[in-house]
């Protein structure tokens, strides 16, 4: 992925770096869809592995004396994609992104919100922080409604297509072919109300729909923090199945390409298998999550509403696996086509 006849730098700020399949898709995408004479110089929790999986000049993210110095070198700074400025996960996100957005300015760069989900803004400070950030940008793009109405609110006019991840150019997942078939893959994260009642009976549930169904049961955890958990459920779990972890976002992405259903709590896990014709049960811990329901009518629960009944969880999953569809053809290249509005905002943004 290495550019070449670079006329500009671009400095590419979002979680990355942090082995969060989603966060790296985000990154993967923008990658696909920068012009190829801007050099991205990508701001990472772990700048080596970075430079070395995607071939492009990565820095530490977190060295106040590494921020400056990219900064003098760039044009152009970029929040890349994803929920940056919300506090509901901690006050410090707000602070740390708006102050690098607001700390760019300030040099004189060009700068552009790029495919964000703006929110939860418990604080009046991350609110005005946030406002402040997005006034002096010279584009904004949203990947939601709701952001896309609190900018509005604010006087401003982002413009709203789908998260960017929807068009990712995906590549082959290798020996796909060698676990059997039917599959359902399963994407949970820890969450406060997914109490260990409800893993429990999420587990219990999952052996009694793999019964059923001869299914083989793939556990994909999204973040190094949700493999512990997958671990424990695939303990209790009967053959066939099989851990999915470390993958590369473009590879995984055609993962659920053969894979019949997904269960999902991570919005991107949903989201590239909605892309690939998959079946989807979510279960939303996350207003974004809730709003893909509501637009793709995907079944499922919030995280607080899972029942303790396992009997109700089973017959539930063996409900949409028998009578679910997935999105039609024609609904995802509609997603494809829109989310890569986000690249339109981009090559206007590098006009000068």
């Amino acid at each position: 992925m290495q550019q070449t006849s670079v006329s500009k730098k671009a400095v590419l700020c979002g979680y990355y770096g942090q082995n969060n399949v989603g966060d790296d898709a985000l990154l993967l995408s923008l990658l696909q869809m920068l012009p190829p004479k801007v050099q991205p110089l990508v701001l990472s929790a772990t700048p080596q592995q970075t430079k070395e999986t995607l071939q492009v000049p990565a820095f530490p993210n977190r060295s106040a004396f590494s921020l400056l110095k990219v900064l003098q070198q760039a044009d152009y700074f970029i929040w890349g994609g994803g929920s940056l400025m919300q506090d509901a996960t901690s006050f410090r996100n707000p602070i740390y992104y708006g102050g690098l957005m607001a700390l760019a300015q300030q040099r004189g760069l060009k700068t552009l919100a790029w495919a964000q989900g703006v929110g939860p803004l418990r604080l009046p400070f991350s609110k005005w922080l946030t406002r402040k950030a997005l006034l002096g940008c010279e584009g904004i793009s949203v990947r939601d409604r709701a952001s896309a109405e609190l900018l509005n609110q604010w006087g401003l006019s982002p413009l709203l297509a789908p998260d960017p991840v929807w068009a990712l150019e995906s590549e082959t997942f290798p020996h796909l072919w060698e676990l059997p078939a039917p599959r359902v893959a399963v994407t949970l994260r820890h969450h406060k109300q997914f109490t260990r009642n409800k893993i429990q009976a999420i587990t219990n549930a999952l052996i009694s729909f793999q019964k059923a169904t001869e299914t083989c049961i793939l556990l994909v955890p999204f973040q190094p923090q949700d493999q512990l958990l997958a671990q424990e459920i695939a303990n209790q779990l009967p053959d066939p199945k099989a851990m999915i972890q470390d993958e590369f976002p473009s590879r995984l992405k055609t993962l659920f390409r053969g894979v019949e259903m997904a269960i999902g709590m991570r919005y991107h896990s949903l989201i590239m298998a909605a892309g690939e014709e998959c079946r989807c049960f979510a279960i939303s811990y996350d207003p974004k999550i809730t709003q893909l329901m509501t637009e793709l009518e995907m079944p499922g629960w919030d995280v607080s509403e899972i029942p303790e009944d396992s009997n109700a969880i089973s017959k539930a999953w063996l409900n949409h696996y028998a009578n679910g569809q997935g999105l039609s053809l024609d609904q995802i290249q509609s997603q494809r086509d829109r989310a890569l509005m986000h690249k339109e905002i981009l090559l206007q943004f590098f006009q000068d």
